[in-house]
């Protein structure tokens, strides 16, 4: 390649959901966009496809300010391509250039023939998914290819994710346009349909036949499409290092490297305001708790825990059957040990839904009817109380004190008892909230009713499935995602297949303790940076060396430890995770990606960098200690105060539970090249 401008490239990164919502990556991409958008500027443009139903409420259009760019589209204009250039509404205001890929589609018969002559990649009439990931890549390819050849001076660098913004890449590489690629696969099309085919693929993940397997599955072309950009770009690589094995083994090209998902995270200024938050919503979770279970609420809110699971309906990739397994082992040791703690275990995940059960609104009604009418007959007490002492002119006090058979009046009694008798119901609690269309099918309701989790009174363990996300519009449990979470105790995401795992990491964030895997990309990033996660409240199920049945035991056994805890011991927990966010920080972990752009730059163009280092990815992490106050509190000698009372006591005078001496972000060192690196 001609020498070019190294230390100031432009960056295209190119996904299907730039500004298009569909999964897991819009939430990558707009999160790390501030950061990617501080260090390039106007250098950086995100390229995605054209969806009219939500690119006006995402993009402010305007004005094409770059020569070449603007030369470029009104070509592509005058030949039938539509297009919208504009600052994507998130923070950092990135430039977005979305395609319209049905404006060209009287091409796609041409462009198919030509993918097929010139990288061997087939393409069924009938798939519209792969259609349009055909006419979007050449539709980049067009765009990125004419952009080059204008512009001279800078280097270029394209960043492709998953496979339906991949086509282009073998484009590229054939057409062999002067710039260097980078492809990220966020999970593997073949190992998605073969985790949700029941098979035990990660001991099986070498013996497979890759092709074979495609193709049993309708998705070869897919795959072909997949493996061509992971074998035609300048660097690939995957979110985790679990998805790192499963791409070299299927894709058949082992990664230059792993760049894990961040988050944008805001850090409160005191550590008290994310706990006051907890509190909040925890009591929006009790009100709907006490309408839900109406008539059998007969358990301390004070000792109860609330548990969750949530995310796509995904009833073994996502661990629901474990979770559900492992609810009921606890259910009965909480009875065996006759602990007085209630769990109340969400799952919140949708599925089809005819409506709202009505005797999951009738609960809500008949609380919230005693809860007004409570409200109103205090108001009214207050006021007596306050004229009986109002009135007091002197002598004997006592008369200026209310009687308390005075307090509530006739009229009064009966409209409580009334409200009071409403609460009778003579069946169990329902364990879903909706009417489900397949509900004699449903995986989850089968499991439950399998193994009697009815939530019957004596139940320690009570579940509640909500098919449905969660939002501040609905009519059982108005809340918002983000504050349910902040209101419950601990995530449960026993995941079997989990490329990386937001919904642990956002609980990290919030300051929610959670359980994952060491098959989740999340889990084993835990792994490789902390010595022991559960004293952080990260709790890791072993689902790759273990069985079924261990893994079962061993999340339960999490579970019950957690709920053997103390309120002071919860806290402290808390405090502890909420304090691991600095490492999910896009701050941090977006220097992974400065990385790959880089080892990107020294492969397209060796000379320009006089023999300096990649910059690869083979840094050593030291792994974070455990916090001080992590063992056991034992007993002091000669009294029965604990570590833990004292604790409190300091805090109180004004101490702060400063626990971790770690950095805010994880320490990088160079891996040793010889033995005097190793003294020196």
């Amino acid at each position: 390649m001609s020498h070019r401008d190294v230390h100031n490239p432009f960056l295209f990164e190119i996904a299907w959901e730039v500004a298009n919502k569909v999964g897991g990556i819009y939430t990558v991409i707009k999160t790390k966009a501030p950061v990617t958008a501080h260090e390039f500027g106007d250098r950086y443009t995100l390229i995605g496809p054209l969806a009219y139903k939500t690119a006006a409420a995402e993009v402010e259009a305007e004005k094409v300010t770059n020569p070449h760019m603007k030369e470029i589209l009104d070509e592509m204009t005058s030949q039938g391509v539509k297009w919208m250039y504009g600052r994507w509404l998130i923070e950092g205001a990135p430039h977005v250039l979305l395609l319209d890929t049905n404006s060209i589609a009287d091409r796609l018969d041409s462009w198919k023939g030509d993918l097929w002559n010139v990288a061997g990649i087939p393409s069924p009439p009938n798939d519209q998914e792969t259609n349009d990931a055909i006419l979007f890549g050449y539709l980049v390819g067009w765009f990125l290819g004419d952009f080059v050849a204008r512009e001279k001076k800078k280097a270029v660098i394209a960043h492709f994710h998953e496979w339906l913004a991949g086509v282009a890449i073998p484009l590229l590489r054939k057409r062999r346009t002067e710039l260097t690629t980078i492809f990220t696969t966020h999970a593997t099309l073949l190992g998605r349909y073969l985790c949700a085919g029941s098979v035990d693929f990660y001991n099986n993940i070498q013996h497979f036949s890759v092709d074979e397997e495609a193709g049993k599955r309708g998705i070869y072309h897919r795959y072909c499409i997949e493996r061509g950009a992971a074998h035609c770009c300048d660097v690939f690589t995957t979110v985790s290092q679990i998805t790192a094995f499963e791409a070299e083994h299927l894709l058949k090209r082992k990664p230059d490297g792993v760049l894990p998902n961040g988050l944008n995270v805001v850090k409160f200024s005191a550590m008290h305001e994310f706990q006051n938050l907890h509190a909040r919503n925890k009591e929006k979770i009790h009100n709907f708790v006490r309408g839900h279970f109406y008539g059998h609420y007969d358990f301390d809110l004070d000792n109860t825990l609330y548990f969750f699971t949530a995310g796509r309906y995904e009833y073994r990739n996502k661990g629901v059957d474990m979770y559900i397994e492992s609810l009921s082992r606890l259910n009965h040791r909480l009875k065996a040990c006759n602990s007085p703690m209630t769990v109340v275990a969400f799952i919140v995940m949708p599925a089809a839904t005819q409506s709202f059960a009505v005797e999951a609104l009738k609960g809500q009604a008949v609380t919230k009817q005693l809860q007004e009418t409570v409200k109103d007959i205090t108001e009214k007490i207050g006021q007596r109380i306050f004229d009986k002492a109002a009135r007091y002119t002197g002598g004997d006090i006592s008369r200026a004190v209310i009687n308390p058979s005075e307090l509530l009046t006739n009229e009064e009694k009966i409209l409580l008892k009334r409200r009071v008798i409403a609460l009778k119901r003579n069946s169990l609690p329902p364990i879903v909230t909706h009417n489900m269309i397949d509900d004699g099918s449903d995986p989850i309701l089968t499991q439950l009713r399998r193994l009697q989790l009815f939530n019957h009174p004596s139940d320690r363990v009570k579940v509640v499935f909500h098919p449905e996300f969660l939002s501040s519009n609905n009519p059982l449990i108005s809340i918002e995602y983000e504050d349910f979470v902040r209101g419950c105790h601990l995530g449960v995401f026993p995941s079997y297949y989990e490329p990386w795992g937001y919904t642990p990491a956002e609980c990290t964030v919030m300051g929610v303790p959670s359980v994952t895997t060491n098959l989740s990309g999340f889990g084993g990033f835990v792994e490789e940076i902390l010595e022991k996660s559960s004293d952080y409240g990260i709790y890791i199920v072993d689902r790759r060396l273990k069985s079924v049945d261990e893994s079962v035991e061993q999340l339960a056994d999490c579970m019950l430890q957690f709920c053997q805890k103390s309120r002071r011991q919860r806290i402290n927990q808390r405090n502890r995770t909420e304090r691991l966010s600095d490492l999910l920080d896009w701050k941090v972990l977006g220097m992974e990606y400065v990385r790959a752009r880089k080892l990107a730059l020294h492969r397209a163009y060796p000379d320009s960098f006089a023999g300096s280092e990649s910059g690869g990815f083979d840094q050593q992490k030291v792994k974070i200690p455990k916090p001080l106050s992590a063992p056991a509190s034992p007993r002091i000698r000669g009294g029965n105060v604990s570590v833990d009372d004292l604790t409190s006591n300091m805090q109180q005078l004004g101490y702060e539970d400063d626990e971790y001496p770690f950095p805010p972000f994880p320490l990088i060192v160079k891996r040793p090249n010889s033995e005097r690196d190793l003294l020196t």
